[in-house]
């Protein structure tokens, strides 16, 4: 480490720091206001520290062949960034001006009347190249050092030999082997990012970190993931493999950052989210010539002039890797073969959730399924939460009431999204080619059916989070939006193994139209892209709607299966009315079946009916009665400006007393 004091420097190993105190002791000779002491100290550095026979410069760059420890950070910035001699002096003054409160002193002197406390470029160019000033303020003024950041102009409004040089603190610090950090950049550590990835993920880390090995430009690698976490960790993986250090960048204040990146052994990684067929250049740092590394979604392209260019979308793990992952993240291997055969988990989830779930436990182990599936169901790191609302609801086998021909449809599709992952293997190559695991299912029927509680119950069975798609965060009125809100919706979704329901779809999946301005442009193109992305998703996805024939046809024909909901007919209608009354309610049997005989209402305008029966009768301090269902009945039918049947209003005249 520098030891920046001019009283120490006469008494250590000759230095860096003892050349630039051995230029400053010349212009201090004719300085008539700097102290005389002063003056001695620098005079005896000088003395005793470089050779006179030598011109200054030329002794310095004879050291630089073969410095001392403290100077080894230094020779590589000035040998990687191809820094003059009088430039990497320039730095060690620069350096020294920001640690050594004497330096600063004798510089303000020196540089009176304009009494600066850091050093001008006309002062580094008198203090080291007497002899040729001007081509020394240019050259200082225009060198590498100024163009990669390293030394930083200050005072726009100054002529240029009077303009101020500064080197930014965590690179002077880090010239020091002292820790510093970067604003506006954020290290990427391992404990940070406690996600382990699969050993197909492993591999592959270690093929890339190779590749940041070769001389040469460094390339871009393009990490693919709709997990944050997990793409952050890949990013470490690939670092540490290579010995360095990842560093996430936040600012877009990037010059003067490459010199700290190469003094700390660092990567610069950065995060951008592109939309759909977009293409962007790759980030790039005045003067950075090594790998840079990309977190992105699975949309849009980078590209770079003069990088290669490498892409690494990260794969949910085979269902091996997941019990191995599952293993190391909770330590049961019965319980990790069990959660690895149910649930198709990315590597980062599979760590949130493992630690979501050893926080709710509160120490008691060993975690169980339940634990597991309770932090599964809470959907608290699933990262859906702008674009979709969770459904917390558990709906169970009692609360569904359909038909049994319905309910056998509800159960198929239980069974297709829990093997999804595994029966193709013992199907035909046609069908191996080009299957995804994915099962995207359709419900049409009128309002009130059942479709939504339907698509909670399988979400319950499945036992994944439930997310209603937000129409109205997703879409949006500028060019390309809605499509990067859906893009980032699906990847993420994939990444976590949730259940997508888009309720009322048709609004956004609907009919292509013929082009007759420009919205309809825009509007078939987003349907497009609709149509390609639910095309590679690899998720469960459900679809509610009222009408099957609003929906483009070449969409319908990729639904994996479409379920109808009819309207109850009166035997499911009387099951209706039993499972939203509940028991010891004062309401008849023979009272029950005239409801659901005459009464043609839906499950939803059924618990609507009992809803507002249940609020009459707390009213009246009683159970409900027939009558409050009634009134609850006669307000769904003037919703659909229809007149409650005779038969049930006859029902209640004739049980009067």
């Amino acid at each position: 480490m520098l030891n920046l004091s001019i009283a120490a420097a006469a008494d250590h190993p000759l230095s860096a720091y003892s050349f630039v105190l051995a230029g400053l002791a010349r212009l201090a000779e004719t300085c008539e206001t700097l102290d005389e002491s002063v003056r001695d100290r620098l005079r005896n550095v000088a003395a005793r520290r470089i050779d006179g026979r030598k011109g200054l410069l030329a002794a310095f760059q004879e050291y630089l062949l073969q410095p001392s420890e403290a100077d080894v950070a230094l020779v590589e910035v000035a040998r990687q960034f191809a820094l003059s001699t009088g430039e990497t002096l320039a730095v060690c003054l620069a350096v020294a001006a920001e640690q050594d409160l004497l330096i600063g002193h004798v510089l303000s002197h020196l540089q009176s009347p304009i009494a600066l406390s850091r050093p001008t470029i006309g002062l580094v160019a008198q203090t080291y190249a007497p002899g040729e000033v001007h081509a020394a303020v240019h050259a200082l003024g225009q060198g590498n050092a100024v163009a990669c950041g390293l030394l930083q102009l200050c005072g726009d409004d100054r002529p240029l030999p009077e303009r101020q040089l500064r080197i930014p603190l965590p690179t002077a610090l880090a010239l020091q082997s002292m820790p510093s950090c970067w604003p506006g950049t954020t290290p990427i550590a391992f404990e940070q990012y406690p996600v382990l990835l699969s050993r197909t993920a492993g591999a592959r880390a270690a093929a890339l970190a190779e590749r940041f090995a070769l001389p040469g430009v460094g390339p871009a690698l393009i990490i693919r993931s709709g997990d944050a976490l997990e793409a952050r960790a890949a990013a470490d993986l690939v670092c540490r493999q290579a010995s360095l250090r990842a560093v996430l960048i936040h600012t877009d204040q990037v010059l003067g950052l490459a010199p700290w990146l190469v003094l700390n052994g660092s990567i610069p990684v950065f995060a951008q989210w592109l939309t759909p067929g977009e293409r962007k250049a790759v980030a790039t740092i005045p003067g950075y010539a090594g790998p840079v590394i990309q977190l992105t979604g699975p949309e849009g392209d980078f590209e770079s002039d003069d990088r290669p260019v490498i892409d690494w979308r990260i794969e949910t793990p085979s269902a091996a890797e997941r019990e191995e992952l599952w293993s190391d993240a909770i330590g049961e291997p019965a319980l990790a073969s069990r959660l690895a055969a149910d649930h198709r988990h990315s590597a980062g989830r599979i760590a949130a959730l493992a630690a979501k779930a050893r926080e709710e436990a509160r120490g008691k182990l060993p975690l169980d399924y339940a634990a597991i599936r309770t932090a599964s169901r809470r959907g608290d790191s699933a990262g859906l939460g702008a674009l979709a609302e969770l459904i917390h609801d558990e709906v169970d086998d009692e609360a569904l009431v359909t038909p049994g021909s319905l309910r056998q449809e509800l159960e198929s599709l239980v069974t297709r999204c829990r093997l999804r992952e595994h029966f193709p293997q013992a199907l035909g190559p046609s069908i191996r080619a080009r299957y995804r695991p994915s099962v995207r299912a359709l419900f049409v029927g009128p309002s009130g059916t059942g479709k939504t509680l339907a698509v909670a119950w399988l979400a319950t069975r499945l036992g994944i989070p439930l997310y209603r798609v937000d129409l109205a965060a997703v879409t949006s009125k500028y060019i390309g939006e809605t499509e990067k809100n859906l893009s980032q919706l699906l990847a993420r979704a994939e990444q976590n193994e949730v259940l997508l329901l888009f309720d009322e779809a048709d609004s956004l999946f609907g009919k292509r139209t013929d082009i007759r301005e420009a919205n309809d442009r825009y509007a078939n193109a987003q349907t497009n892209y609709l149509l390609q992305r639910m095309e590679s998703y690899d998720g469960i996805t459900i679809l509610t709607s009222n009408g099957r024939s609003r929906f483009d046809d070449a969409f319908s024909r990729r639904f994996d299966a479409i379920v109808s909901f009819p309207s109850p007919s009166p035997e499911e209608r009387r099951t209706l009315w039993l499972s939203h009354l509940g028991p010891g309610q004062s309401v008849s049997s023979a009272q029950i079946n005239l409801l659901a005989a005459v009464a043609e209402l839906t499950g939803g305008q059924i618990r609507n009916a009992v809803l507002r029966a249940a609020v009459d009768a707390a009213r009246d301090g009683k159970t409900i009665q027939y009558g409050n269902l009634l009134t609850g009945i006669a307000g769904e039918y003037r919703k659909l400006s229809r007149q409650i049947p005779n038969e049930l209003k006859q029902a209640e005249t004739a049980m009067r007393p």
